[in-house]
């Protein structure tokens, strides 16, 4: 068993706020004095990272996120509990953190290189490790106030992993990079992963969580509400931003994983198949067939409008594919109260094999973040298997074409 990179036990982290600094400081020394209030932005946070585990964590704004990270990184000190941490860590946080403006971009590097404890010698060998990496040209000996963002975040990343940390820190600050550098801070993280490198990453893109994280963890309100697989934390934060339309939250298990469903309950789902071609249930799949969903739906209530939604997930919970009524320009309007709607959504199955997971959904519009009527993940499973076709590798299945054309080499001769 992998030793622990990472503990943290019953921490919590409270802003106060007094009357003046004089009375902060005297309470520094233990003086006796009630703050004029007081914010815990976190409480009773407990959990464990192994060595050259990747963790997820995500949550609303204000959730907390940030606070936790920092306190981990030993940027801020927890007011409660412990945080304790093995190794060298590394951390992208808050973008542009510790950089001068007024200092060209290499002597911002060496800077930041020696609060992270690197040696004179060691940071010009690195130096010019980062300056490659970075890709920023001239600016790299160019004042920092005058990068754009993005600038800013490549110089930050370069410096930040130039020696393989024992756990990296990531904090949303890739989001602003340009695609093909976000491509390359990826692969670097990914070579990081595959060497031991223990990662902490803050993400509110599910495709990025479940392709680098082995789980997740979920803040809500400062509070830790979830530890778990990805997909499934990631089900259940989609279902507390719908809960503020008062429907309930609930898990569920399938097939070893847990689903999430919530929604106010005024339409619900009453039976989900997948139809082969003769219109028949089936649970295993060929690649390639024809194949239907078909939902039936009834109105508890009466319904002004009614859009219903479908995602296919592979194992991992990355989406696949999905649309909705909405889009389609499809959504029902004045569904009286006991009406029954059957969809149908046909489709060839041009997956790759394995497993795959559908959600379903019925809300008032497009997203469900206005009347979410009930919302299903890990609604139905089903397989997908090659009987007939050549092999392949992937998620989809892309019949092509190979042409290949052969050109015959002249052979010289002559006469001596």
């Amino acid at each position: 068993m992998s030793p622990d990179s990472l503990v943290i036990e019953n921490a919590g982290k409270v802003y106060r706020e007094y009357a003046s600094e004089i009375q902060r400081f005297a309470r520094w020394f233990g003086a006796r004095i009630d703050p004029l209030s007081e914010r815990w932005v976190l409480r009773h946070i407990s959990f464990k990272v192994a060595a050259g585990e990747a963790v997820g964590v995500i949550g609303q704004n204000g959730a907390g996120k940030s606070t936790l990270l920092k306190m981990i990184a030993g940027t801020t000190l927890p007011n409660e509990g412990r945080v304790s941490t093995n190794g060298r860590v590394s951390a992208l946080l808050e973008l542009g953190l510790g950089f001068n403006p007024e200092l060209t971009g290499r002597e911002n590097a060496r800077h930041a290189a020696g609060l992270m404890g690197v040696g004179g010698e060691e940071i010009d060998r690195l130096i010019p490790e980062i300056e490659a990496f970075a890709e920023i040209g001239d600016y790299f000996d160019q004042s920092m106030r005058t990068y754009s963002s993005g600038m800013q975040m490549r110089v930050a990343f370069s410096v930040a992993t130039a020696i393989r940390p024992d756990v990296l820190i990531v904090d949303e600050a890739l989001a602003v990079g340009d695609a093909y550098f976000v491509h390359k801070c990826f692969q670097r993280i990914q070579q990081f992963r595959d060497t031991g490198t223990t990662l902490l990453i803050v993400s509110h893109d599910p495709t990025v969580v479940q392709a680098l994280c082995d789980r997740a963890i979920l803040l809500d309100k400062g509070r830790l509400m979830l530890d778990g697989l990805p997909q499934e934390v990631f089900d259940y934060y989609n279902a507390l931003i719908a809960e503020k339309e008062n429907s309930g939250v609930r898990t569920k298990e399938a097939d070893g994983s847990v689903g999430t469903e919530s929604g106010s309950g005024e339409a619900v789902f009453e039976q989900l198949d997948i139809l082969d071609a003769q219109g028949q249930p089936v649970e295993y799949v060929e690649v390639g067939r024809p194949v239907s969903l078909r939902a039936k739906v009834r109105a508890i209530s009466p319904v002004d409008r009614l859009v219903f939604g479908y995602m296919i997930r592979d194992r991992l919970g990355q989406p696949i594919y999905g649309t909705n009524t909405h889009h389609t320009g499809q959504a029902l309007e004045d569904v009286e109260e006991g009406e029954a709607i059957e969809f149908n959504v046909c489709f060839p199955a041009n997956l790759g094999t394995g497993s795959y997971s559908v959600s379903v959904a019925l809300s008032s519009t497009e997203t469900h973040l206005v009347r979410n009527y009930q919302w299903k993940d890990l609604a139905l499973v089903f397989t997908v298997a090659n009987v007939d076709h050549p092999v392949f590798v992937g998620l989809a299945h892309i019949p092509a074409r190979i042409e290949i054309t052969r050109q015959a080499t002249g052979r010289l001769t002559g006469s001596a």
